[in-house]
């Protein structure tokens, strides 16, 4: 049976190939974006009609997404996906060299955000029978893996890690399963031209992924494939 999707971040990378291989397998998704009636997202949803429905929204701005939620109204969400995110600066993220005002708006995009919008949208959520949130997460978060480098990525992930299972504990006994997720070295504006993978082979492993997990995966930190990462 089709299901709907919210994506943040719809627009480009990640959140466009989720866009797209979810309307190709017959779903129908709420793309969100700050401008989500232009560029390629535009040209997705002219190519599915009736599959895509665009959303104005900038996660950073609580305005923005109180006028998102009404705009959507009661309207049930299957699977929302946290996708939205932002690297910061290549250079200035070091233990001995650190852009303090860059680092917060990693933190605004990457951690606030995802809570925010989680939040305001958590009533869609459960008035659906699926009632599942992913947040599109990194390996670049993981304490066990012995990071070292780019310290406001980085924390940020770690930090969303820690709000979403949070937030997950918070309405299990509401049914709503949370997932966290590395989508993988992706090559995208973020992931750069000689990452690991293409949009298209991340999107597809994590639609796999998301559409067999459950309650008992609800929490984890998981790959693109569903295999675990140590926090």
């Amino acid at each position: 049976m089709p299901k709907t999707w919210m994506i943040t971040g719809a627009n480009r990378g990640i959140g466009l190939a989720l866009t797209s291989a979810l309307v190709v397998r017959g779903d129908h998704v709420v793309a969100a974006a700050r401008d989500p009636s232009s560029g390629a997202l535009k040209a997705l949803a002219e190519k599915h009609p009736g599959s895509i429905t665009p959303l104005a929204l900038d996660v950073t701005s609580d305005e923005s997404v109180a006028a998102a939620k009404a705009a959507l109204g009661n309207r049930e969400i299957d699977v929302l996906v946290n996708n939205a995110g932002v690297y910061g600066p290549r250079d200035r993220q070091s233990a001995l060299d650190m852009d303090f005002d860059a680092w917060r708006e990693v933190f605004e995009v990457n951690v606030y955000a995802p809570l925010r919008v989680a939040q305001a949208f958590l009533p869609n959520v459960e008035a659906s029978k699926t009632r599942k949130i992913a947040t599109i997460s990194s390996r670049m978060g993981s304490i066990g893996n012995n990071p070292s480098g780019s310290i406001a990525y980085r924390s940020s992930k770690t930090a969303v890690n820690m709000t979403m299972v949070l937030f997950g504990s918070a309405v299990r006994d509401r049914g709503v399963s949370i997932y966290l997720f590395h989508p993988g070295w992706v090559q995208t504006d973020m992931g750069g031209s000689g990452a690991d993978i293409p949009p298209s082979q991340s999107a597809e492993g994590l639609i796999r992924t998301i559409d067999t997990s459950g309650a008992a995966e609800s929490g984890s930190f998981r790959n693109w494939d569903g295999a675990p990462i140590p926090w």
